[in-house]
C-alpha cells in the first residue's frame, strides 16, 4: 500500500514538471496545458502531495512522451525506471492491504477506473468488510503509522504527517493503543477513532458502482456470525472499545434499507448489535446524537423498515408470536439506541423533578409474596437498563431530535397480541421479550391494552385476595369498592367513603368500582360510575366552589393558590382521576398538560406556562428578547404580584429582598425561572401535593408512568376531542332486526350527520356517558343500536355502560329527529343505565 502511494504521488510529481505529452491537454495540473504555471521542484513535491489528497485528475502519458521517456531512459538504473505499468501497480500489490483508509480506496478506485475492471476493489472490500479487526482499524483519524521516513504520509483529515516519529506520538492518543483492560480516565463517551465523514465520503464514492453493492451485502453476512460470537463469549467492547467502530462504519450504509440487505445481512447484523453491553450501547446512543438530523433520522428509517419489511413478509397468530420473531426483536432494541439518541441530541430537562412521595417499602410480608406472586405484583415502574446508563428519561425530553410519533410503527402494532406481551411484561421478562419494554414503538391503542389487562389483573387479585380474608375472618365477602352517594350530596358522600378507604385500606381502591344512586335502581355495569364521574367534576370545578381557576381564553383550570379548601377535596379529585384511568372511564376535565407533566414526576417551568398561562408567558418572552435597558425600561423587580379568590393583591418576593433587586438584562433568565417555579409549582404546592396523593393512591404501582407520555395520560384520562361520526357509523352494530339497510337506521345517520357538534355531544354523552371519544376516536367505541318495538311516542333510551341505543322503529325521519333530540337533551338522571 505504502508503494502505491508513492508511484501516485511520483506520478503527479512527474505530471507537474514534466507534463504528459500532449499538446492539446485540458487538465490543469499537468505541465502539458498551456495554462499551466511551471514549478519548481519544491513547489511540485508539495503540489503533488496535494493532488494525492484529493485524488485530482491523473493524465496518460502521450504516445509521443512515452517513445521519448523510452529512450532518454535507456541507460538510466533500474531504481529509478518508472514505465506507465509501473506507476499503476498490478491486482497484485494490493495483497498488502489489510485495513482501509480514505486515500486507500480512492487509490485502488483510480486503478480499477484506468484498468476498466473493478475486481480488485471489490476483492478488498470483500476482505475489509467481512473481517472485524480490519473495520476497526480503518478509516481511523489517526490512522498507525510504520516507523519509515521513505514518504510523507497524510491522514483521513487530510493532514500531513512525518512517518518517523509521528506514529508514537499518534498512538499515545488512540484509544485502541491503550493496554487491554486498562481504563481511560479521560475517555469521551463521544469521542471515536472513526473519521465518520471520510466513511460517508468513501460510501458516496462507492455506492455509484453497481459490482460493489453485493460485495458488500456479502461482506455483512460474513461479518455478523462473528461479531456476534464476539459479543456473546469474548467480552470484546470491555477489552476493545474501539469495537464499536465495526458498528458505526457499517449503519453509514445509505442502502441498508434495501431488499438486498433486508433479507438477511441487516437482520444478522442488528441481532449482533442487539448483543452489545449497555454500556456499549449508551455510547453508540450518545455519539448518534450528535449526528445532524439527516443522518439520524436515515439511521432510525432504516431499522423502522427492517421492522415493517419483517412484519409484512410474515403471518402471526397466537401460536406464531410477533414477540418471538428475533429480527423484529432485534431491529426495536437497535432502534431503541436511536429513540435516546434523538432525546440526548434535542432540547431536555434532566432537572426540575418532583419529589416522590411514595412511601418506603415496608419490611413485611404481602400477601402476594406470601402467595409467591410477588413478580406479577411488584411495587412501582420498572427502569429501562439503557434509560438508567444514559440518565435520561423521555419525559425529560422538551424537543427531541425526531418527533416520538415518528417511533411508532403500526405494522407491528398491528399484529402484536397484548395479552401475551403483557404476560411476558409482568412474569417472563428475563426469558421473553415484550414490547412493552420498548414502549416508544406502540401507539396509544396498543399501549392503552397493555394498561387495560394490568388493571383488570389487579382487580381479579384484590377480589381474590377479599375473599381470602373474608373466608380467614368469617365475614361477608366484599369484592367490590362500592360507592353509595346521594345526588344532592354526591362530593361529601364521596369524599367520606373514599377518605375513609384510603385510610383503612387503600388496596380498596384498586377493586373495580360500583356505584349507587340512594333511590334510583339500576346495576352499574359501567354507566352508573361514568354518570358519577361527570356529576363530581361538574361539581368540584364549579368555581364557585372556588379549588380551581378556569381561564376563558384557554377554557382550563388551574390550581387555586388561595383556596379555602381543605386538602381532601384536592386529594379526592386526584383519586377520581386515578379510578377513572383505573376503570376506563374518560373524564370531562380540562387541565393544561402541565398538570400530567407534574403528575409523571416533572415540575412546572418557563416553557409550560405557554400552554398553562399563556399571557404571562408572552410577558416573560418578550422580557427575554427585549433589546433596550430592561432596568431603566422596565423598572421591575424580584417581587410580583397576584390577586386572591377574592381579588386583593398579594406581593411574593421571588428571592430575599426582591422588592430591592432591580431586573436587568444579566439576571432577567434567573427572574423568568422564579416567577415560573412559583406560579407553576410553590404557589400551589399545597394543593397539588395532596391531588397527586390521590392520583397515587389508585395508580402507584401501575405501569402508566413507564408506558405513556404526559399527552397520552391525558389522552386516557380525557378521550379525543375530534369527533369522527363517519367512523362510528362504519363500526356500529345493529340487533333486534335491525341492519345497515333498514330504513330507520339511514334516516337515523342523516340526521346524526346533521346535528351541529353541541347536539352531536350530546347524543355521545346521552348514548356512552361522555362526549369524548376514547382512545383511537369514534370508530374504537363499538356502538350498538337495537330495536326497541314499533313506532310509539316513546323515546329512545340507552345502556351507556354498552355504548347501546335502544330505538324504536319511528314512522318518520321528521319523529326521529323529535323524539331523539329530546331524549338526549333531558337525558341527565333519566334514561342512561
Amino acid at each position: 500500500m505504502k508503494s502505491t502511494a508513492k508511484h501516485l504521488i511520483e506520478r503527479y510529481f512527474w505530471q507537474l514538471t514534466e507534463g504528459c505529452g500532449n499538446g492539446n491537454c485540458t487538465n490543469e495540473f499537468c505541465a502539458s496545458c498551456c495554462d499551466f504555471q511551471l514549478l519548481d521542484n519544491n513547489s511540485a513535491a508539495a503540489k503533488a502531495l496535494e493532488l494525492f489528497k484529493i485524488n485530482a485528475k491523473l493524465c496518460d502519458p502521450h504516445p509521443s512522451k512515452k517513445e521519448s521517456d523510452s529512450s532518454a531512459n535507456t541507460n538510466a538504473q533500474p531504481d529509478s525506471e518508472m514505465s506507465n505499468t509501473d506507476l499503476c501497480p498490478s491486482k497484485e500489490d494490493f495483497s498488502d492491504v489489510h485495513y482501509l483508509t480514505e486515500n486507500t480506496v480512492c487509490m485502488i478506485l483510480s486503478f480499477c477506473e484506468e484498468q476498466g475492471d473493478y475486481s480488485a476493489l471489490i476483492r478488498i472490500i470483500g476482505k475489509v468488510f467481512s473481517n472485524a479487526e480490519a473495520l476497526i482499524k480503518s478509516f481511523r483519524k489517526d490512522e498507525p503509522k510504520a516507523n519509515e521516513n521513505s514518504v510523507i504520509e497524510t491522514d483521513v483529515d487530510g493532514h500531513e504527517n512525518q512517518s518517523e516519529g509521528t506514529s508514537e506520538k499518534l498512538g499515545a492518543s488512540s484509544a485502541a493503543a491503550l493496554p487491554e483492560n486498562t481504563p481511560n480516565e479521560s475517555f469521551d463517551p463521544c469521542e471515536v477513532t472513526v473519521d465518520i465523514d471520510a466513511v460517508r465520503r468513501v460510501y458516496d464514492r462507492l455506492q455509484t458502482i453497481n459490482e460493489v453493492e453485493a460485495a458488500l451485502v456479502n461482506a455483512l453476512i460474513y461479518l455478523t456470525p462473528n461479531l456476534e460470537l464476539d459479543l456473546e463469549y469474548l467480552d470484546v467492547y470491555q477489552t476493545n472499545p474501539d469495537y464499536l467502530n465495526v458498528f458505526l462504519i457499517v449503519m453509514e450504509n445509505n442502502n441498508l434499507h434495501s431488499p438486498e440487505y433486508l433479507e438477511v445481512a441487516l437482520p444478522q447484523f442488528c441481532k449482533a448489535m442487539s448483543k452489545l453491553p449497555v454500556k456499549a450501547l449508551a455510547r453508540l446512543s450518545k455519539i448518534w446524537s450528535t449526528y445532524e438530523l439527516p443522518h439520524i433520522r436515515r439511521i432510525m428509517e432504516t431499522f423502522q423498515q427492517l421492522i415493517t419489511f419483517t412484519v409484512v413478509s410474515n403471518e402471526y397468530d397466537s401460536e406464531n408470536l410477533v414477540n418471538d420473531d428475533g429480527t423484529v426483536v432485534a431491529g426495536t432494541q437497535c432502534l431503541k439506541v436511536v429513540f435516546y439518541a434523538s432525546i440526548l441530541g434535542g432540547d431536555f430537562d434532566v432537572e426540575h423533578n418532583e419529589k416522590d412521595d411514595d412511601d418506603s417499602e415496608s419490611d413485611e410480608l404481602t400477601l402476594h409474596e406470601l402467595l409467591g406472586e410477588e413478580r406479577l405484583y411488584k411495587k412501582g415502574p420498572r427502569v429501562d437498563p439503557l434509560e438508567k446508563e444514559l440518565g435520561i428519561r423521555p419525559i425529560d425530553s422538551i424537543k427531541a431530535l425526531i418527533p416520538f410519533e415518528d417511533f411508532v410503527n403500526e405494522s407491528l402494532n398491528y399484529v402484536v397480541e397484548m395479552d401475551k406481551d403483557f404476560t411476558f411484561f409482568k412474569v417472563n421478562a428475563e426469558t421473553k421479550f415484550s414490547f412493552q419494554s420498548c414502549p416508544f414503538i406502540l401507539n396509544v391503542i396498543t399501549k392503552n391494552q397493555g394498561l387495560y389487562y394490568d388493571n383488570r389483573i389487579r382487580m381479579y387479585s384484590e377480589r381474590r385476595l377479599t375473599t381470602l380474608y373474608s373466608m380467614v375472618q368469617g365475614q361477608q365477602p366484599n369484592p367490590y369498592l362500592k360507592l353509595k352517594v346521594r345526588r344532592d350530596h354526591i362530593i361529601d358522600d364521596a369524599l367520606v367513603r373514599l377518605e375513609m378507604i384510603s385510610m383503612e385500606n387503600p388496596s380498596d381502591l384498586k377493586k373495580q368500582l360500583f356505584v349507587e344512586f340512594e333511590g334510583e335502581q339500576g346495576v352499574d355495569e359501567g354507566g352508573v360510575s361514568k354518570e358519577f364521574f361527570q356529576l363530581v367534576l361538574e361539581e368540584i370545578f364549579n368555581p364557585d366552589i372556588g379549588m380551581f381557576t378556569y381561564d376563558d381564553d384557554t377554557k382550563l383550570f388551574w390550581f387555586n393558590s388561595s383556596s379555602l379548601e381543605n386538602e381532601a377535596q384536592y386529594t379526592l379529585i386526584g383519586i377520581v382521576l386515578g379510578l377513572a384511568i383505573y376503570n376506563n372511564c374518560i373524564l370531562d376535565v380540562h387541565f393544561p398538560i402541565v398538570v400530567y407533566k407534574k403528575l409523571m414526576g416533572k415540575k412546572g417551568t418557563y416553557l409550560d406556562l405557554s400552554d398553562s398561562h399563556p399571557v404571562l408567558y408572552q410577558s416573560l418572552k418578550e422580557l427575554l428578547e427585549y433589546s433596550g435597558s430592561v432596568e431603566e425600561d422596565m423598572m421591575l423587580t424580584f417581587q410580583i404580584s397576584h390577586r386572591d379568590l377574592f381579588g386583593n393583591p398579594i406581593l411574593h418576593e421571588l428571592k430575599e429582598t426582591g422588592d430591592q433587586i432591580p431586573v436587568t438584562k444579566e439576571n432577567r433568565q434567573e427572574f423568568v425561572d422564579l416567577y415560573a417555579e412559583y406560579i407553576l409549582n410553590k404557589s400551589v404546592e399545597r394543593q397539588f401535593k395532596a391531588f397527586k396523593k390521590g392520583f397515587l393512591m389508585v395508580t402507584n404501582e401501575s405501569p402508566l408512568k413507564y408506558l405513556f407520555r404526559p399527552e397520552e395520560v391525558e389522552l386516557l384520562i380525557c378521550g379525543s376531542r375530534k369527533l369522527d361520526f363517519e367512523a362510528l357509523e362504519k363500526t356500529t352494530e345493529y340487533d333486534g332486526g335491525y341492519s345497515k339497510d333498514s330504513q330507520i337506521i339511514k334516516d337515523f345517520w342523516e340526521t346524526i350527520h346533521s346535528f351541529g357538534e353541541e347536539q352531536k355531544k350530546l347524543f355521545l354523552q346521552f348514548t356512552t356517558g361522555t362526549d369524548r371519544a376514547p382512545v383511537g376516536g369514534l370508530g374504537k367505541l363499538k356502538m350498538i343500536i337495537a330495536k326497541n318495538g314499533s313506532d310509539t311516542d316513546r323515546l329512545p333510551t340507552s345502556h351507556t355502560c354498552f355504548n347501546a341505543l335502544l330505538l324504536p322503529e319511528y314512522s318518520s325521519k321528521e319523529k326521529l329527529r323529535e323524539r331523539l333530540l329530546k331524549a338526549i337533551t333531558y337525558a341527565k338522571g333519566f334514561g342512561m343505565l
